[in-house]
């Protein structure tokens, strides 16, 4: 195997799989990635066993045909050091060694064997789902912040994607909990025949999200009985769904919070963020008294001191006294699109809706605290 690319073209591709490789080091194989030129193209295949990351280069010299694996932190970690648009001059020399020449470098890289790397066969027969790869990443964006950490409650692990209606037109609406907080966000879509109820893992999520911030591209979106496949240009990520039921948001949403507070976005998150800064958990409480005019913030760490500020605001109803978790709110405040936030009560214990302005398709709950 022998062939030349250009640092920058490879270095793209790499930046890519360090997301997906295992770092672990359960079984070695999973830390490396697959080099393999076929048809005079480069193939970039790195597996943890539950995401499967291709690439596609058609801008290579090859040489020779051939495949091997080696390590993708290694590998990354020479090209980010290399000077960019230089030459790669990669050559298999064993087995076990692959030979990388680039201006006056040259290092000698170990290798195993391509017959321990996995293989897939995977087949993807339903309908084909194109999709605007930015309005995609917007869903994610959106509701990837209530993503649960709970391994206990795996299915709760990833995002709940399905086929939604309203008003006579169909969308792909994507849902997270953590029971803490939910986050919804939808897309509108033309009609789909088939598309099976999802939950994507959160590994998935997060590495769609890079894939998706750095292309343009259309993403074509493809499903099987347990995997789920995204096309984006030359590049795909194939991923396991996680197996076990999404439970009925539906039933946590408010319907009849009728106290709103609408105020300033920018407002709101800066004045969390300065009142919260007397406490080192992040995760502080931050008490709102709310009044028609404005809404004070306070917070009072027994460690470390207090602090409070008021901003204005627009109340419908009379005084109310409610506590959140601050994190949370910033989290929310942070994805709204509209200068202002528009917040729903009923009460200060029940389930509050937060809604954004500019973006109908979008909405979040959040559970209040008790300090």
């Amino acid at each position: 195997m022998q062939f030349v690319v250009k640092r920058d073209i490879l270095l793209n591709s790499l930046n890519f799989v360090q997301g997906v490789v295992e770092k672990k080091n359960t079984l070695p194989i999973l830390s490396n990635v697959l080099i393999q030129l076929k048809n005079k193209k480069l193939y970039i295949v790195a597996t943890d066993l539950d995401i499967i990351f291709y690439d596609e280069i058609e801008d290579v010299k090859v040489i020779n045909e051939g495949s091997t694996t080696t390590s993708a932190a290694v590998l990354y970690d020479i090209l980010r050091k290399i000077s960019s648009n230089s030459d790669l001059n990669f050559d298999l020399k064993s087995e076990n060694k692959l030979s990388l020449k680039s201006d006056n470098s040259d290092f000698n890289l170990l290798c195993l064997p391509t017959d321990n790397f996995p293989t897939f066969s995977d087949t993807f027969s339903n309908q084909e789902i194109e999709l605007e790869g930015k309005k995609f990443l917007k869903l994610l964006n959106k509701t990837k912040i209530a993503i649960s950490n709970d391994d206990t409650r795996h299915y709760l692990n990833g995002i709940f994607l399905h086929l939604t209606e309203g008003h006579g037109r169909n969308f792909l609406t994507g849902v997270a909990t953590d029971s803490h907080r939910l986050s919804s966000s939808s897309l509108e879509v033309e009609k789909i025949n088939e598309f099976d109820s999802l939950i994507l893992p959160r590994k998935a999520v997060f590495q769609l999200c890079s894939l998706l911030t750095e292309n343009n591209s259309k993403l074509i979106l493809q499903t099987s009985e347990n995997k789920i496949q995204f096309k984006i240009g030359k590049m795909k990520l194939i991923s396991k769904v996680i197996d076990g039921k999404f439970p009925d948001y539906r039933k946590v949403v408010p319907t009849n919070n009728e106290k709103i507070l609408i105020l300033s976005s920018k407002d709101f998150i800066n004045s969390i963020e300065r009142v919260t800064s007397v406490s080192l958990d992040r995760k502080e409480g931050v008490k709102l008294a709310i009044n028609k005019d404005n809404v004070q913030l306070s917070v009072n760490s027994a460690n470390s001191g207090e602090g409070n500020e008021k901003i204005k605001a627009d109340f419908n109803s009379e005084n109310l006294n409610i506590s959140f978790n601050s994190k949370y709110l910033i989290d929310i405040a942070s994805e709204i699109e509209d200068k202002s936030l528009k917040i729903n009560f009923k009460d200060s214990v029940s389930p509050v809706l937060i809604e954004d302005i500019s973006d109908k398709n979008s909405f979040y709950v959040i559970m209040p605290m008790k300090i």
